[in-house]
């Protein structure tokens, strides 16, 4: 697999304090947005697979769903993990 154990929990001890904190909100956005990276390089070459756009589509449904959880509920975190990730919004 592309990400490794460790890979995954040096994400989440960067974004969610811990290595442990694997479902707060900010190191599940922050996995998503690696996984989301790695899906759209891999679609640039594969233009006609099919299962991994779905994949994706639903992998960015997930993370805006969490943006909004976050935006809605404790606005400086929604604030910070945006500029960290360098996402738009």
């Amino acid at each position: 697999m592309y990400l490794t154990n460790e890979a995954k929990q040096a994400i989440f001890t960067e974004h969610g304090g811990n290595a442990k904190n694997t479902g707060g909100a900010e190191s599940q956005i922050a996995l998503f947005t690696k996984r989301i990276d790695h899906l759209t390089g891999h679609l640039k070459t594969n233009k006609k697979d099919h299962g991994t756009e779905k994949a994706l589509t639903d992998l960015v449904g997930k993370r805006k769903q969490l943006l909004n959880y976050l935006r809605t509920h404790d606005i400086e975190r929604y604030r910070a993990i945006i500029g960290k990730l360098g996402l738009r919004k």
